[in-house]
């Protein structure tokens, strides 16, 4: 009786360690409480001793993601601007946000390239005052599955993307750099 009652408390005590070790490790959403992303936002800090700063968003609409962009503290002129593997700005010179986000192991090219890294944003057009702003429509970025941006790291060059050459466009020296996250919906 006393091994029964010994053993039945070892038994009790292994399964309530084995359900509260999964609980933990392992938390089940309780109900419907999946989150249909619908907004990203990235706010961008200056990089190598620039002075470059904005806030891009990123919109879901019917026929893909909404990009809307405004920098300001640019030279005059176009600026590399691409979506990076990493969401990890602490290096000073944006080497921590890896290379562009190319999933499907494409050849670099434009936004409205066939052929195109996910990541492939074009450029940013400053004017006399050092601001950009840009706005479309990618088809290519997502906020689920294989392409999907949110967490990875937005990186804004000194130079201009030229669209072509492997594998980022000869843009030069990472000026920027923010990291895509949920925006509340």
């Amino acid at each position: 009786s006393t091994m029964f009652k010994i053993f039945t408390v070892v038994v009790f005590t292994s399964v309530l360690l084995i359900s509260l070790s999964n609980s933990c490790s392992n938390p089940q959403p309780q109900g419907n409480t999946q989150l249909m992303v619908t907004q990203a936002i990235s706010v961008l800090h200056p990089l190598n001793g620039s002075e470059v700063h904005g806030v891009v968003t990123f919109t879901k609409v019917t026929d893909g993601i909404q990009v809307v962009a405004d920098v300001d503290g640019l030279t005059p002129g176009e600026h590399g601007f691409h979506i990076h593997e990493y969401g990890n700005c602490d290096s000073p010179d944006g080497s921590s946000a890896g290379g562009h986000f190319n999933p499907d192991n494409k050849a670099h090219g434009g936004p409205d390239d066939m052929v195109r890294h996910v990541g492939d944003m074009g450029n940013l057009n400053a004017d006399e005052n050092g601001h950009a702003h840009l706005e479309y429509i990618d088809h290519l970025m997502s906020f689920e599955g294989s392409h999907n941006i949110i967490g990875r790291g937005i990186i804004i060059h000194a130079n201009r993307d030229d669209l072509r050459s492997q594998p980022s466009g000869n843009a030069g020296p990472r000026i920027a750099c923010g990291v895509i996250g949920i925006a509340k919906q």
